[in-house]
């Protein structure tokens, strides 16, 4: 099993946004130490839910501060920006991190970054499966040329050219479809729950492209994303959580601002809250262990990443859960793990 941990650098009431970047840095050296094999980095735009609007950026500054663990986007946002510069970025990181470096790319939403980038309304709605293509071209070959919708130019030299393959974030049917027919792995969100994980991964095995098994125990090489929050009991971790999350949630999310004139979407964020702490790894250590090999026995997920920010004290959960949940996944087999 492959654990990683999660970052947005969420801004908490009172945060200020360069002090979260440079503690976010701090989180990924602390996670390498504390034995987590990756880092993946969220991109957002205009608000505080979130206050990295380069994850790339970011994963070159921790790259530079660590030696072992890997780095990744989750995600970078495709609609924003170009495809063929976002490759040649992720080309960049891949040989400067030695080929630690994964990108996570996704549609994002109709917010108004859509507008101040200047790449509009249509690159969200029609545009994803054309950028993803261009940018796929552009990681697997010396060379790259359009001749699309929203991109049109000759043949150009990648320099630097690198092969990567990259992890595309999954929200809808659609999105599950277009992954597996270029045969891509996917990245599935903390919103869902196990049941909904497995009929992703189902649905994207039935495509019978190489490398997209809906077997359970032949991952793909898909990866969940995971609300983790560590105590001494269960009830505290979950008290803890519901009271420090909404803090964070609820400014966080009246922060998105639609593009166009359509309503924002309401949440209940303290019942969308009790629901994360029942479905993830939210209690001792031997709970959060046991509800990860629960979902990697019922999705055939084994790469999993840890949102660690969510109950304020990030850097106390990287070092619980580095020291107290990571060996009861890697020294015992699934189901072994007991206790409270």
């Amino acid at each position: 099993m492959r654990i990683g941990i999660f970052l947005v650098a969420a801004q908490f009431p009172g945060g200020e946004p360069g002090q979260i970047l440079a503690d976010t840095v701090e989180l990924i050296v602390a996670a390498e130490r504390a034995g987590f094999d990756d880092a993946w980095i969220a991109e957002h735009h205009f608000m505080t839910y979130g206050v990295c609007p380069s994850p790339i950026t970011l994963a070159a500054v921790a790259a530079g501060r660590t030696t072992r663990i890997g780095l990744g986007t989750a995600v970078s946002v495709l609609s924003t920006q170009h495809p063929i510069a976002l490759a040649e970025q992720a080309a960049m990181l891949h040989h400067l991190s030695g080929g630690r470096f994964t990108l996570g790319v996704g549609r994002g939403g109709p917010w108004v970054d859509l507008e101040v980038f200047g790449t509009g309304l249509d690159r969200f709605e029609r545009g994803f499966p054309e950028s993803l293509d261009l940018l796929t071209a552009a990681l697997s070959g010396e060379t790259v040329s359009a001749s699309g919708e929203f991109f049109a130019f000759r043949d150009v030299r990648m320099v630097p050219s690198a092969r990567l393959r990259p992890v595309v974030a999954c929200t809808s049917g659609s999105t599950i479809a277009l992954a597996a027919a270029r045969g891509l792995p996917m990245l599935l969100g903390v919103h869902v729950g196990d049941e909904e994980k497995a009929a992703a991964v189902r649905a994207h095995g039935a495509s019978g492209v190489p490398g997209s098994s809906g077997v359970p125990g032949s991952s793909g090489g898909h990866v969940a994303a995971a609300v983790a929050h560590v105590a001494d009991t269960t009830p505290q971790a979950v008290r803890e959580l519901k009271e420090s999350m909404p803090a964070w949630l609820k400014p966080g999310l009246a922060s998105y601002t639609p593009v166009d004139g359509r309503p924002r979407p309401e949440r209940d964020v303290d019942a969308y809250v009790d629901f994360l702490a029942r479905i993830h790894p939210v209690g001792s250590p031997e709970h959060c262990a046991r509800t990860l090999l629960r979902t990697a026995e019922t999705t055939g997920i084994d790469h999993f990443i840890l949102m660690v920010e969510a109950a304020g004290n990030a850097l106390e959960d990287v070092r619980r859960l580095g020291a107290e949940v990571l060996p009861l996944l890697r020294g015992r087999p699934p189901g072994a793990a007991g206790g409270p």
